[in-house]
């Protein structure tokens, strides 16, 4: 952090970023918790129910996740976060005033969690989208080490707190505390500086189609790239098989509290803030492209004590190899998203940041899905295991490619031809 000229905390409105995010992550975990735990105890929904649900809270990734990026490229970037947080943030609310009417269903749960993750997507793609522009590209690591450590001290608060408030208060005013969570976030948002434009204002508007292509060509047809988005791919979709039927295994065949389920998922964030605190170093020591093929071979292959997660000792076991999984994606947020945002010119970082969170939360709804149809057809167990085989295999892609042989961050691509007309508008 005291890294001057080059610590990304010199500028205010990082700052502020890292502030109102760190809102914004407590309520979308509380919410992680909450929700799917609502829908099991109080609903009485089952494994395909609560696969389902888990589908659609990223399935807005996979409806409108590519066009997002052309949005962005064209909006605000500070008048999207807000927006994203303030819908979230009534979504939510929506949830305890059902249940203290007595009204509250599951097909309102699933509306929640479907335009939820509309928000999300705008939020996800525009914070990503706006950091090169407020901290400038000589900053990228060290301001991704602060916002995935930032997501990891947020899935251990916010998971941990979502559990324990369900276990104290019930799920809908934890539900609530995520809202008021998110409106916090929203407010704090307003103080980002208004002289951010958005990078990619043309004099010519082109069609929706041609933007969106020239994001996904940027992305499947570099190797680097192509490798780093198959990779967390793979992963998103393991983990997520897993994830989606643990809130039936934890409380109704392990007949564990709500704590136990939002300790278990918090093991996960204390790897991620693990895995950020090593990347910068890690990557002075092997190289840039080195320590992502070899965090993959070091840390993937814990995740297949997850399939042995069980009573007792078990437990720990699986905990353990969560924690250690989720160090290696520690380590991908930081290298792997400075990486992509070091390669991609500034008018197709929304499209960029699109078809990378189409492909990786798209993953989570597949598999959220497919882990509530195993689920449901095989039992939660083989839906465990399925998804553990996943997530321990999903570094081949990376450490397969020509990411592996990075010592340092290549030189940023040149803009594409219609960039001259955005140069203009950041000058």
């Amino acid at each position: 952090m005291n890294e001057a000229p080059h610590s990304p905390w010199r500028l205010r409105d990082f700052r502020v970023l890292f502030a109102a995010g760190a809102l914004s992550h407590l309520g979308s975990n509380v919410g992680y918790v909450a929700i799917p735990l609502l829908a099991v105890t109080t609903l009485d929904a089952g494994p395909g129910q609560a696969g389902a649900l888990a589908a659609l809270s990223t399935a807005a990734f996979l409806l409108i996740g590519l066009p997002a990026g052309a949005w962005v490229d064209r909006l605000p970037g500070r008048r999207v976060l807000v927006a994203a947080d303030a819908a979230r943030a009534a979504l939510y609310a929506s949830i305890p005033v059902a249940w203290w009417l007595d009204v509250l269903s599951l097909p309102q749960l699933y509306a929640v969690v479907l335009l939820t993750g509309c928000a999300t997507v705008f939020f996800d793609v525009g914070s990503q989208s706006v950091l090169p522009e407020l901290v400038g590209r000589e900053r990228l690591v060290p301001a991704n080490v602060a916002l995935v450590s930032l997501m990891a001290g947020a899935n251990i608060a916010g998971r941990g707190a979502g559990g324990l408030l369900v276990q104290l208060f019930t799920a809908p005013l934890a539900i609530l505390g995520g809202a008021v969570a998110y409106l916090a976030s929203a407010a704090g948002l307003t103080g980002i500086g208004r002289r951010h434009a958005p990078a990619a204002v043309r004099a010519d508007r082109r069609r929706l189609r041609t933007e969106i292509a020239e994001g996904l060509r940027h992305v499947l047809g570099s190797r680097e790239l192509r490798a780093l988005a198959l990779t967390a791919t793979l992963a998103n979709l393991g983990a997520q098989m897993i994830n989606a039927v643990l809130p039936v295994l934890f409380t109704r065949e392990l007949r564990l509290p709500a704590g136990a389920l939002g300790t278990y998922w918090a093991a996960g964030g204390l790897g991620l803030l693990v895995g950020a605190g090593l990347a910068r170093r890690l990557a002075a020591r092997f190289g840039h492209g080195r320590t992502l093929g070899l965090a993959g071979l070091w840390c993937a292959p814990a995740a297949l004590a997850i399939g042995l997660v069980g009573d007792g000792p078990w437990l720990w076991v699986a905990g353990a190899g969560w924690l250690v999984a989720m160090t290696k994606t520690g380590i991908d947020n930081v290298l792997g998203v400075a990486l992509r945002q070091h390669v991609t010119p500034d008018p197709l970082l929304g499209r960029m940041n699109a078809t990378f969170r189409f492909l990786l939360t798209g993953a989570l709804a597949v598999g959220s899905a497919l882990g509530g149809l195993v689920g449901e057809t095989a039992g939660v167990r083989v839906a465990v295991w399925a998804g553990a085989i996943c997530l321990a295999g999903a570094f081949l892609p990376v450490f397969c490619s020509p990411v592996r042989t990075l010592r340092e961050l290549p030189v940023a691509a040149a803009p594409p031809r219609q960039a001259p007309a955005a140069r203009v508008t950041e000058a």
